[in-house]
C-alpha cells in the first residue's frame, strides 16, 4: 500500500514538471504587458503561504550590491556624497564594502581636512586615510570634551623662577637661585644644570646658553663646563628678551630701561640702541637676516590708543597678531592693515600664547584655551593652577606650536604650556598620548 501511494506521487511530480515545461514555454512566448497579466492573476489566487514565498524570494532576487558591481571608480564618486560617520556604518556591511570604503583616499582624506587635520599627500597607502581619521575623530572629541592634555610638574629650583625657552622637547628655566637647568620634557629629567646671575630671560642651543638679567646685563654661558663665555653691559634696567643668531653674530637685547640694543655676539660690543618705546620691552621677534634698525610702523586698535595690546604678540614674517581687550587683531605685515578682529564675549582679556592657520593658543588667570579660526569660536580649554604673575608675563609659554597649523596624527605631542609656579615648580601641560 505505502509503495504504491509512492509511485503515485512521483507520476505527479513527473506530471507536474512537463506541465511546468509548457507553460513556461508559452510563458516566455508571451509580450512583457502580457506577462505581467499573468503574473497579476496568479498572485490573485495565491493563499498566504504562497505570497510570503514569493516575497521572500523577491527581495533576495531585486537586491543588488552595487559597490560590488559598479567600476571602483563610480563607487569612489558615490561614496563622496556620504558623510563619514555613514560611511563608518556601510563598513560594517560587509567585508567587500569595508575595503572599497576604506579604500578611498579623497573621502577619508576631505574628512580630515575638514577636521582642521593636515594632509600629506605623499602617502601613497590606500588604507591610511581611514586609519588617520578615527584617530583624527578620537582626539577632537577629546578637545572638545576637554580631556586632550594631562599635567606634570619640574622640581628643581628653590627661588623664583622668572624665565623659561622652550625648543625640540627641551625646557630651560632660570631662577633667582641664581641657577639655570634645562630639562628633557618628555621624562621631566634635568639635562644641565649651572650656576649664572638672576634670570629674567634665557634663550639657548646645544652649546651655549644666553640670558637676560635683573643686574642689567646679558650674559653667554657654555652648558658643558658652566663658564661663562660673554658678558654684555651697557641696559640701565632689567634684561626681559633676547635673542640671537650666530651665523649673522648679532644678540638683540629688550630691557625695562625702554630700550633695545643690538650687540656683536662674539665680541660682546653695544652696535646699536633702539628707542622708542614707553614701557618695558619685553618681547622681540626672532632674528632673520637683516637687523633693521628703524621703526616701520606703530600698531594700534584704537585711534587714541585707549586699547592696551596684551604683551604677547604673534608674528612670522607674514603677519602680526595680537590680542587685547577688544579681541583678536591680526595685521598684515606687508600693509599694516588689519585683515582681521576676532570679537567675541569669551575672547575678551585672554592673551595670547600661539596663532596658527586652523588653531589659536589663549589663556587667561583660570583656563588654557583653543580657539578654532575657522568658526571663530572657542573648542576646547584646559584649567590652569593659580600660577605666578608678573608683570611682564615672561613666566609662562607655550610649547609646540606645529599644531596649531593643522594636527597630523605626529604633532600632537609634547609641551603644549608650561608656567612657573609660586612654589618654584614648573607646571607643564601635555599632550595625552593617543588611546
Amino acid at each position: 500500500m505505502e509503495t504504491g501511494k509512492f509511485f503515485h506521487n512521483l507520476m505527479e511530480r513527473k506530471d507536474f514538471e512537463t506541465w511546468l515545461d509548457n507553460i513556461s514555454v508559452t510563458f516566455l512566448s508571451l509580450t512583457d504587458l502580457q506577462k505581467n497579466e499573468t503574473l497579476d492573476h496568479l498572485i490573485s489566487l495565491s493563499g498566504a503561504v504562497q505570497l510570503r514565498h514569493l516575497s521572500n524570494n523577491l527581495e533576495t532576487l531585486l537586491k543588488r550590491d552595487f559597490l560590488k558591481l559598479l567600476p571602483l571608480e563610480l563607487s569612489f564618486y558615490l561614496l563622496k556624497w556620504l558623510d563619514p560617520q555613514t560611511l563608518l556604518t556601510c563598513c560594517l556591511v560587509s567585508k567587500q564594502w569595508n575595503k572599497v570604503i576604506s579604500a578611498c583616499t579623497e573621502v577619508w582624506q576631505t574628512a580630515c581636512k575638514n577636521l582642521g587635520w593636515q594632509i600629506d599627500d605623499s602617502v601613497q597607502d590606500a588604507l591610511h586615510w581611514k586609519k588617520v581619521y578615527l584617530k583624527a575623530i578620537l582626539r577632537m572629541k577629546q578637545l572638545e570634551d576637554h580631556e586632550a592634555f594631562e599635567t606634570s610638574s619640574l622640581i628643581g629650583h628653590s627661588a623664583r623662577v622668572y624665565a623659561l625657552y622652550y625648543k625640540d622637547g627641551l625646557l630651560c628655566t632660570g631662577s633667582d637661585d641664581l641657577s639655570a637647568k634645562l630639562w628633557d620634557v618628555s621624562t621631566g629629567q634635568c639635562v644641565y644644570g649651572i650656576q649664572t646671575h638672576t634670570c629674567a630671560a634665557v634663550k639657548f642651543d646645544e652649546q651655549k646658553l644666553v640670558t637676560g638679567s635683573f643686574d642689567n646685563t646679558v650674559a653667554c654661558w657654555e652648558w658643558s663646563s658652566g663658564a661663562r663665555t660673554q658678558h654684555f653691559r651697557g641696559h640701565t634696567g632689567a634684561v626681559f628678551s633676547v635673542d640671537y643668531n650666530d651665523e649673522l653674530d648679532i644678540l638683540v637685547s629688550g630691557s625695562a630701561d625702554f630700550t633695545v640694543k643690538v650687540w656683536a655676539l662674539s665680541a660682546g660690543t653695544c652696535l646699536n640702541t633702539l628707542t622708542g618705546h614707553t614701557e618695558w620691552v619685553t618681547k622681540i621677534w626672532p632674528i632673520g637676516r637683516e637687523i633693521n634698525c628703524k621703526c616701520l610702523k606703530t600698531l594700534s586698535v584704537s585711534e587714541d590708543r585707549s586699547i592696551c595690546l596684551q604683551p604677547r604678540l604673534h608674528f612670522d614674517g607674514k603677519y602680526i597678531v595680537c590680542s587685547s581687550a577688544l579681541g583678536l587683531y591680526q595685521w598684515d605685515f606687508a600693509s599694516y592693515d588689519i585683515l582681521r578682529v576676532i570679537r567675541t564675549p569669551e575672547m575678551a582679556n585672554l592673551a595670547l600664547l600661539g596663532f596658527g592657520d586652523v588653531f589659536a593658543l589663549l589663556f587667561d588667570n583660570r583656563y588654557l584655551y583653543i580657539l578654532d579660526l575657522r568658526t571663530e569660536s572657542l573648542m576646547s580649554r584646559w584649567p590652569l593652577p593659580e600660577y605666578r604673575k608678573s608683570k611682564r608675563g615672561s613666566s609662562f609659554l607655550a610649547g609646540e606650536a606645529s599644531w596649531l597649523n593643522g594636527l597630523d596624527g605626529h604633532n600632537d605631542t609634547g609641551l603644549v604650556f608650561a608656567t612657573s609656579m609660586p612654589d618654584h615648580s614648573i607646571h607643564l601641560v601635555l599632550w595625552k598620548e593617543h588611546g
